[in-house]
Parts: structure tokens; sequence; C-alpha cells
């Protein structure tokens, strides 16, 4: 099993940028692809982004690719979510996930470890 936190949420002007975390504790970080997902008010969770055990490989959805960037430091045991050109359509909480799996996934169902979440609002 793995454990995850996220952390780096907050209040933002559209425009900004944001950096969110997501430290990992338990079983090897390195043996999960993973995953960062977001639920807007009132709306189902979407996939945001994924990323390969190695880092090598990363996925975006179209509303967010040219403006977030998924990377992973299996030394820390963290994955980052970086959020630039912020709009208020990505005002969510944002929850990072874990699967054994080694391919890329969108499919939240896919993944059985989840974070908490993290509140990121964007105002206008």
């Amino acid at each position: 099993q793995v454990q995850l936190v996220e952390s780096g949420g907050g209040l933002v002007q559209a425009g900004g940028s944001l950096r969110l975390s997501c430290a990992a504790s338990g079983r090897t970080f390195s043996a999960y692809t993973m995953g960062w997902f977001r639920q807007a008010p009132g709306k189902e969770r979407e996939f945001v982004a994924s990323i390969s055990r190695s880092g090598s490989s990363t996925s975006y959805a179209d509303s967010v690719k040219g403006r977030f960037t998924i990377s992973r430091d299996n030394a820390k045991n963290t994955v980052y979510l970086q959020i630039n050109s912020l709009k208020p359509e990505d005002t969510a909480v944002y929850y990072c996930a874990a699967t054994p799996k080694v391919k890329l996934s969108s499919l939240s169902y896919e993944y059985p470890y989840w974070g908490q979440g993290t509140q990121v609002t964007v105002s206008s």
C-alpha cells in the first residue's frame, strides 16, 4: 500500500501559478504510476495528468496541455503538478493518485490509492 498527502493549494489570482506536491509513504514509490485529478463543485472528478514510474512518460488532459506540468522525484517520494496561467475554471480540489499499473491511465477507477486533496481557488 501507499499513503499520499497533497499540499501546495491555495487562493491565487487568474494568471498566477502554483506548484502542488504529493508526498508518498509506504511501499516503493517508484513502483507506482502517478496521476493528478481534480473535482470542481458540482462536477465529476476529472483527469488532469499522469506520469510513468520513471518519469519518462507523461499524459495530460487537453484542457491543461501547455499550462500544467507533472513531474516526480523518486528519491524524495514526491510527485508534483506545476500549474501556470491559472484560470477561474481551474478552481477545484486536486487529488493525487497512485496505481501499480505500468501503462499511463486517465481512468480514476484504475487508481486504488488516493490522497485527501488540496483546494485550489482561482479568483478572476
